[in-house]
C-alpha cells in the first residue's frame, strides 16, 4: 500500500483558470510533504470543511510541488478550484497505477489522446516523455474538446510542439474564429500515419470516447496489449479497502486508474451507479 491514509498540509502556490469552470492549482508542502508519484497515479485533495474528492496529478514529475487541474462539478471540486494562494489543502496518496505501465520501449512511438478535460492525467506523461529526447522516435498528441472554450493547458501546445511533440487538436463545435479541425478525436488518428506494431497508445477521457478510440485503435492493427486507458469510479478511501470504486474484478484506486485495454474492454460495458 502506498499514500498517506491521513491528510497532510499543501499550501496554493498558484492558481490558473483554465477555462469558465475549469482551474488548475499548484501546491507546495507545508510540512511533511506526501511520496513521489509517477504520471497517471491521483492523490484524495481534501478541501476542510466541505469533503475529499480523488484528483489525477497534471503536473510535472520529479519536482516537489503537486500540480491538479480541477473542474468544477460538485460541492468539493467547487470549494477546490476557489482556493487562493495561500489557502491550506488536505492531500492523501499518491494512489493507484501509473502510465508506467504502459512506458513504451526505446524506439517506440508515443501515442497519447486525450478528451476534454483527460488531458490532465495525461500532461504528465507527455512531460517527462518530453524531457527524453531521442527516447522515443514520435511523440504524437491527439486531444479534443466540445469548443475551443473548453480547451484545457491551450497555452502549452505550442511548446509541446517546440520540443517535438507531433500536437493535433481537435473540438466538436466551432464558430468562425476557429482556425482548427472539427470533429471528434478520432478522426485525428487516421491523419497521425501510425505504425500499428511500434505504437503505445494511452488514453484518457469519458469513458465512451476511451472506448471508441481503443476500438479504432485495434482495427487500425494496434494489439490491445499496447493501448492503455485511465479508468475512475467513486473513489472514496484511496487504499482500496471501502470498494466503493471496484469495476468487475478491480478496484481501480489500486488496481486501475490505469488499466490495459484487453482487461478493460469487457469492463467498460459496466455503467456505474
Amino acid at each position: 500500500m502506498t499514500g498517506f491514509r491521513y491528510p497532510v498540509s499543501y499550501r496554493v502556490s498558484s492558481r490558473q483558470e483554465e477555462t469558465h469552470d475549469t482551474v488548475t492549482i499548484t501546491l507546495e508542502p507545508a510540512g511533511e510533504p506526501i511520496a513521489a508519484f509517477r504520471p497517471g497515479q491521483f492523490t484524495m485533495l481534501y478541501s476542510f470543511g466541505v469533503g475529499e474528492i480523488p484528483i489525477s496529478v497534471s503536473g510535472p514529475p520529479g519536482v516537489p510541488t503537486l500540480t491538479h487541474t480541477i473542474r468544477a462539478v460538485g460541492a468539493v471540486s467547487a470549494a477546490l478550484c476557489a482556493a487562493q494562494p495561500g489557502q491550506v489543502i488536505g492531500v492523501r496518496g499518491p494512489f493507484g497505477t501509473s502510465w508506467d505501465h504502459a512506458e513504451a520501449a526505446a524506439n517506440r512511438d508515443l501515442l497519447l489522446v486525450a478528451g476534454g478535460i483527460g488531458l490532465a492525467p495525461l500532461r504528465p506523461a507527455l512531460l517527462e516523455a518530453l524531457a527524453q529526447p531521442g527516447r522515443y522516435r514520435r511523440i504524437i498528441m491527439l486531444a479534443g474538446a466540445r469548443s475551443a472554450a473548453e480547451l484545457v493547458f491551450a497555452a502549452e501546445y505550442g511548446r509541446w510542439r517546440e520540443r517535438g511533440a507531433e500536437v493535433a487538436i481537435t473540438v466538436d463545435k466551432a464558430d468562425a474564429s476557429w482556425p482548427g479541425q472539427v470533429g471528434v478525436v478520432t478522426q485525428l488518428i487516421g491523419r497521425a500515419h501510425l505504425d500499428p506494431a511500434r505504437t503505445t497508445a494511452l488514453i484518457c477521457g469519458p469513458e465512451v470516447m476511451m472506448r471508441i478510440t481503443a476500438r479504432t485503435l485495434t482495427a487500425a492493427g494496434l494489439p490491445p496489449a499496447s493501448i492503455w486507458i485511465s479508468l475512475e469510479r467513486n473513489m472514496q478511501c484511496g487504499t482500496a479497502e471501502c470498494g466503493h470504486c471496484q469495476l468487475g474484478p478491480l478496484l481501480l484506486c489500486r488496481d486501475g486508474p490505469v488499466v490495459n485495454f484487453g482487461l478493460a474492454e469487457p469492463l467498460l460495458t459496466v455503467r456505474e451507479l
